[in-house]
């Protein structure tokens, strides 16, 4: 009887191994057991006990650490330590006032610290990055009001005021002293902001700007710190001297005085609460013939005399506002760091928890780790490539940015990648969020796992600094044009392919090959397209059109882009670490190919026996990976203060008590 029962079980199991409910060692299923290795595992372990099975780590994780930070790796590591101050911890049922001011004070202790400096930009920029993807981990509300701070207020007071400004404002930008704002945002203008309605005329008699809002639409919109922190705002505006426009320059206006009282003709009102991020403090502004001081222009590049004589050293309006919107670029660069901190913190919660929360085995009983099943590993693993994949890519651009050459010759080109690595980090942890809440079940609904807070600041990132789906028009119409001039000059404009032996699709370079072709023949199905038009019909073609075609060329040449620096890095990185690589590159190229499938079929890129066989090869990898996938997460260097979500630490004990979904001293 005993034998039949055994074989009753181990049937079972293969039933469920056919299904694809389970995935992993044969022995697995012999032995009718359900941990990493074989071993029985009890519902009654720790959740850390549980983890400790899937430790499997063939590389060396100090090394896959210092790859993924790249840079500024004693300030990461003194960071990592610093965010176990009582203030960082995160609490949820409290009222907005008090939300808000606690995102302040984290702010000011990191402040402080010396971890973020204005000056960074100057002396070392990818600190500035670095500061963006930490501070995100612990409150992203709290990161938003530091990128408006340090890199819209602060980098735009650096970069296109001069002494005049920097000796008030550097300093107690620093100390947050003084706090200010990035006015450029309307109610009737964001994309187009170069329309904007707010004007600045200039006042020869009193040597003053005259801000004004004039109509409802010219209101400044969804100002982050302009709420309840500010004393300052950039407001940029039309500027008018002698009834000429110049077009749009920013002015230093005072909005709240040393007492935080608004300031006469200045408006604000308080856009309450939102669907996330709600240590922000968002505001519209109103200006009412609000009078700066003349020497309160921002005037690096343009400047008006007492006697109200316009100068500039750059030609017209167009280019003048590209140049003062500038800081813009720096901060997509922030907010794709940003993204990545939340997509490395939602990772590690969802695994963690994966490899500890115990449910149905072969033997009918809870001792089967969820992250043993294929539904899981399928999920998750994936998302882990492209988490890495995204590190890489951002990794190369933020280098492009920080190192450009002087002379400007690299900064069309930097502008584009800028412009494409914002939108796939943000839509990237968006997605990936998403999936890791669904796949934590119950838990991941509670606030303190932390899934919500990322989510709200994911969506935050695919709005701001640009909407991604708008950025991608840009990407593609920057790349288009530089594909049509180089062709023009008989240059190829995109990479080389390698010449492989082999169709399989455990081969690298013969799906690196897949990606870049991708690029390639969408750009030119989209240039031939766009060659059936007059020129004054381009517009129409483009907008009304062509839409689809121009989103997936613009995502083609960015996941190329990620795609060849992943490349770079593997044939120069620690060799403990290129196994594990080479598996997370193959699985996120595999991963585009399954997404974008029936392009690859229809175009005749892909073969239909290779198409039916990418499934099974992705399928493949997720199960070779799993067992890998907590080590992965443990290179991302998060300490458990800095995850805080009790999922993914000891979520039984965190449950004892009646905790009202708060995380307290106790636990």
């Amino acid at each position: 009887m005993a034998a039949t029962r055994r074989l009753g079980v181990i049937l079972s199991a293969v039933r469920k191994r056919q299904h694809g409910l389970l995935s992993g060692p044969s022995s697995v299923y012999r032995t009718a057991l359900s941990g990493c290795n074989g071993e029985r595992l009890q519902s009654t372990s720790t959740p850390d006990a549980l983890r400790e099975e899937w430790k499997a780590c063939t590389f060396n994780k100090d090394a896959m650490t210092d790859l993924l930070d790249h840079d500024n790796l004693e300030m990461r590591r003194d960071f990592r330590k610093f965010v176990s101050d009582p203030i960082m911890t995160p609490r949820y049922n409290i009222p907005l006032a008090e939300e808000r001011d606690i995102a302040l004070q984290r702010l000011k202790r990191i402040c402080d610290c010396g971890f973020i400096s204005v000056l960074d930009f100057k002396n070392n920029p990818l600190k500035v990055f670095a500061a963006h993807e930490l501070s995100s981990i612990i409150d992203p509300a709290m990161t938003t009001k530091m990128t408006v701070q340090f890199n819209l207020f602060g980098g735009t007071v650096l970069k296109l005021g001069t002494e005049r400004h920097h000796s008030k404002l550097l300093k107690g930008i620093d100390t947050l002293d003084d706090v200010g704002c990035f006015g450029l945002t309307e109610l009737g203008y964001g994309n187009n902001a170069v329309e904007m309605e707010t004007t600045a005329t200039y006042d020869k008699a009193t040597k003053e700007f005259v801000i004004n809002t004039p109509t409802t639409v010219a209101q400044k919109y969804w100002i982050t710190n302009g709420a309840v922190h500010a004393q300052h705002c950039i407001v940029f505006a039309q500027l008018i001297v002698d009834g000429k426009n110049h077009g749009v320059h920013g002015v230093l206006v005072r909005i709240r005085d040393d007492d935080l009282k608004v300031m006469p003709g200045v408006r604000v009102e308080d856009m309450g609460h939102k669907m996330g991020l709600n240590g922000v403090d968002n505001a519209k502004l109103f200006f009412d013939n609000v009078r700066a001081p003349r020497e309160n222009l921002l005037n690096k590049y343009s400047d008006v005399s007492e006697d109200g004589t316009f100068t500039s050293t750059i030609e017209g309006i167009r280019s003048r506002f590209l140049t003062v919107a500038d800081q813009l670029l720096s901060g997509r660069i922030c907010i794709a760091s940003m993204s990545q901190g939340g997509a490395k913190t939602a990772l590690t919660i969802a695994m963690r928890y994966a490899a500890s929360r115990l449910t149905v085995g072969p033997s009918g009983k809870s001792d089967t780790p969820i992250l043993k099943y294929q539904l899981q590993q399928r999920a998750l693993m994936p998302l882990l490539a492209s988490t890495y994949a995204i590190n890489f890519g951002l990794d190369y651009i933020k280098d492009r940015w920080a190192f450009q050459k002087e002379d400007g010759s690299e900064h069309k080109e930097v502008v584009t990648m800028c412009c494409v690595i914002k939108p796939l980090a943000a839509w990237n942890v968006e997605n990936l969020v998403t999936i890791a809440r669904e796949r934590c079940g119950g838990q991941g609904y509670l606030s303190c796992n932390r899934f919500g807070t990322i989510l709200g600041s994911a969506h935050a990132s695919m709005t701001a600094e640009g909407d991604n789906s708008v950025l991608m028009q840009k990407v593609a119409k920057e790349r288009g044009t530089v594909i049509m001039n180089d062709m023009m000059q008989q240059k190829n404009p995109f990479p080389s392919t390698k010449e492989v032996k082999t169709t399989s699709l455990n081969n690298r370079d013969h799906l690196l090959n897949l990606i870049i072709n991708q690029e390639v023949m969408l750009f030119q199905e989209l240039g031939g397209n766009l060659s059936t038009v007059d020129k004054k019909d381009l517009y129409n073609k483009w907008m009304f059109e062509e839409s689809d075609l121009i989103q997936a060329a613009a995502r083609a040449y960015g996941e190329r882009l990620i795609c060849q620096q992943f490349e770079n890095v593997l044939q120069t990185c620690e060799d403990s670490l290129k196994p594990i690589l080479d598996k997370l590159f193959r699985l996120y190229m595999l991963t585009i190919l399954e997404k974008n499938l029936g392009w690859f079929i229809t175009s005749e890129v892909l073969p239909l026996d290779q198409a039916k066989r990418v499934a099974a090869a992705t399928s493949k990898l997720c199960a070779e990976i799993a067992p890998e996938a907590l080590a992965l997460c443990d290179a991302f260097a998060l300490t458990d203060a800095m995850i805080s979500a009790p999922i993914a630490l000891d979520w039984v004990k965190y449950n004892i008590g009646d905790n009202q979904g708060e995380l307290d001293s106790k636990y």
